[in-house]
C-alpha cells in the first residue's frame, strides 16, 4: 500500500504475484520432468542449461547462494509480532535477540530431524492457514457490519485514488506481493527424496493447489485489512498489520492478542520451511565440489541430516542481522535477496528454451509436463521488470530504506562480480598460470551420498615435474 498509493492497485498486485508464481510453477515442472531424481531445483536447471563455460553458472549459482541463504526477515517478524503479542516496546536490541534465537532453534530442528522438521512445518502450516481463514472471517463480519468498525466500505470508494506511475514504487510493491508466494519452489529442492510413483506429478499438483489456496487467502486477508484499517495506518503499520488489524476489531481482547502469536508461529514454521529446502541446495552444490571441505557439507552424519550446510546458514543469518541497522533490516534483505537471484530466473527461463532446441535435435521426446510459453514470458517479463525498474528514483519519502534507494540494487550486481571474478581467477587465470586443469572427481561418501571433488590435473610436462601427481583443489579434510 506505501508502495502502490491506492486500494485497487494493491488489489491488482495480488493478483499478479500468483500468476508469476504459476509461471515459475510450470517451468519448474518441466525442467523436473527432465531431471527427476536431482534434488537441488536450480541449480541443477542452470548446470543443464549452461554447460559452457564449464563451471560457470554453477560457480556463479553457489556463490550467490551461500552469501544470500539466509533466514533474517522471517527472523525479524517473528520478532516483531513476538513481542507486540506481549506488549514489549520493539527495541533494535530486542529484536535482534529474539530473532538470532528463534533462528537457532528452528535451524536445529532441522539440523536433528528431517522428520519432525517436516512434522513442525505440516502442523504450523496447519495453524497458519487456519488464522488466515479466521481472518476472512473476521473481514466478512466487518464488512457485514457485525464488528465495531463503522464505515468498512471507506477504503473502498476511489479505489485508485492517489495510484502511483513511478516504475520503482511499482517495482518495490511486486517484490514484496512475489516474496508472499516464494515458497512455490520449495518442494522441487527436495524432489530427489519424495518417494511415489511419479514425484513431480506429485509435486506439480501440491503446488498448484497450494498457490490457489493461498491466493484466495491472501487476496481476502487484504479485502479484510482494507475494510477494518484506514489506508494511511495500513502505509504506517511496517510488517504489523495483522496486530493493527485485530486491535481496531477486537480492541484488547484475547483474540487481539493471540493472533500476532499466531503471524509469530507461522513465520517460526518458514524459517523451518525455507531452512529445509536451502540446506538441500546447499548439499547439491557441495556434491558438485563448489564448496570448500565438500566432504562436510555433502555428508548426512551424524543425524541423517544435511548439518553442515544447516550450520553455514545460521551463521550467515545472525551475521545479517548483526550487521543491519534493525528498522531498515526487513526491506532491505528482502529486496537484497531478490536481486542477484532475478538474473537467475532469466537465465532459468531461457534454459528451459535452450534446453527444449538440445533436446529436440538429440530426438528426446517433449516433456509430459511441457510449460506453455505464456507461463515462460511471464515469468521472464516479471523478473526483467524488477531487474530494470528498481533504477529509476522513487517519488519522494517513498524510499523502502533510510538510505540510498538503490543500495540493494548495487550491493546485489557486487555479489554477482565476486562471483564472476572468483570464477575467472579459480578457472581460468589460477590454471594457467600453474599449467593444469581441473577435473572432476566423483566419490561415495559412507552413508551413501555421491561427492563431487575438484582436481587439478597438470599437463605432461608439469605432471612429469611433480611426479604425476594430482592435488586436490578444494581439500576435503
Amino acid at each position: 500500500m506505501n508502495s502502490v498509493g491506492s486500494v485497487g492497485l494493491l488489489f491488482v498486485f495480488w493478483l499478479l504475484a500468483p500468476l508469476f508464481a504459476l509461471g515459475g510453477l510450470m517451468i519448474y515442472g518441466e525442467f523436473a520432468s527432465m531431471f527427476p531424481k536431482r534434488s537441488g531445483a536450480e541449480v541443477v536447471y542452470l548446470e543443464q542449461a549452461y554447460p559452457r563455460p564449464q563451471f560457470l553458472v554453477p560457480v556463479m549459482f553457489a556463490v550467490t547462494s551461500v552469501l544470500l541463504s539466509f533466514s533474517a526477515t522471517n527472523s525479524i517478524v517473528f520478532a516483531q509480532y513476538a513481542l507486540t503479542a506481549f506488549d514489549v516496546p520493539i527495541t533494535p536490541g530486542r529484536q535482534s535477540i529474539i530473532a538470532i534465537a528463534v533462528c537457532a532453534v528452528g535451524m536445529a530442528l532441522v539440523a536433528l530431524s528431517t522428520k519432525w522438521s517436516l512434522r513442525a512445518v505440516n502442523i504450523l502450516t496447519g495453524l497458519k492457514v487456519l488464522s488466515l481463514v479466521f481472518l476472512v472471517f473476521t473481514g466478512a463480519l466487518v464488512l457485514g457490519g457485525f464488528t465495531r468498525i463503522s464505515d468498512p466500505y471507506a477504503n473502498f470508494r476511489s479505489p485508485f485514488s492517489g495510484s502511483t506511475t513511478n516504475p520503482n514504487s511499482l517495482a518495490t510493491a511486486l517484490v514484496k506481493t512475489n516474496f508472499a508466494f516464494a515458497g512455490w519452489h520449495n518442494a522441487f529442492n527436495v524432489i530427489g527424496e519424495v518417494h511415489t510413483r511419479d514425484p513431480v506429478r506429485t509435486v506439480r499438483k501440491a503446488g498448484l493447489l497450494s498457490l490457489l489456496l493461498v491466493t484466495c487467502l491472501f487476496f481476502f486477508v487484504n479485502v479484510a485489512y482494507v475494510a477494518a484499517v484506514p489506508k494511511d495506518e495500513i502505509k504506517n503499520s511496517g510488517q504489523l498489520i495483522a496486530a493493527l488489524f485485530f486491535q481496531r476489531v477486537y480492541g484488547e481482547s484475547f483474540a487481539a492478542q493471540t493472533m500476532p502469536i499466531m503471524v509469530a508461529l507461522s513465520c517460526f514454521g518458514n524459517i523451518i520451511a525455507v531452512t529445509i529446502g536451502q540446506a538441500r541446495v546447499l548439499r547439491e552444490i557441495a556434491r558438485q565440489g563448489l564448496l570448500p571441505y565438500p566432504r562436510f557439507f555433502a555428508s548426512t552424519k551424524p543425524f541423517g541430516t544435511p548439518l553442515g550446510p544447516v550450520c553455514l546458514k545460521y551463521f550467515l543469518t545472525v551475521f545479517v542481522i548483526v550487521a543491519l541497522p534493525a528498522r531498515d533490516a526487513f526491506n532491505f534483505l528482502l529486496d537484497l535477496s531478490s536481486y542477484p537471484n532475478l538474473v537467475f530466473h532469466v537465465a532459468t527461463a531461457i534454459g528451459l528454451w535452450l534446453l527444449r532446441r538440445r533436446r529436440a535435435l538429440a530426438g528426446l521426446v517433449p516433456s509430459k509436463y511441457r510449460a506453455r510459453n505464456i507461463y515462460v514470458s511471464l515469468y521472464l517479463l516479471s523478473a526483467v521488470f524488477l531487474l530494470i525498474m528498481p533504477w529509476i528514483p522513487p517519488e519522494p519519502g517513498h524510499s523502502d530504506v533510510s538510505f540510498w534507494y538503490a543500495t540493494y540494487c548495487v550491493v546485489g550486481l557486487c555479489v554477482l562480480a565476486v562471483c564472476g571474478i572468483y570464477y575467472w581467477l579459480w578457472i581460468i587465470v589460477l590454471p594457467w598460470l600453474g599449467g593444469y586443469t581441473i577435473v572432476e572427481e566423483v566419490e561415495r561418501l559412507e552413508d551413501g551420498a555421491l561427492t563431487t571433488r575438484l582436481t587439478r590435473k597438470y599437463h605432461p610436462s608439469v605432471a612429469n615435474v611433480d611426479n604425476g601427481e594430482q592435488q586436490p583443489l578444494i581439500f576435503s579434510t
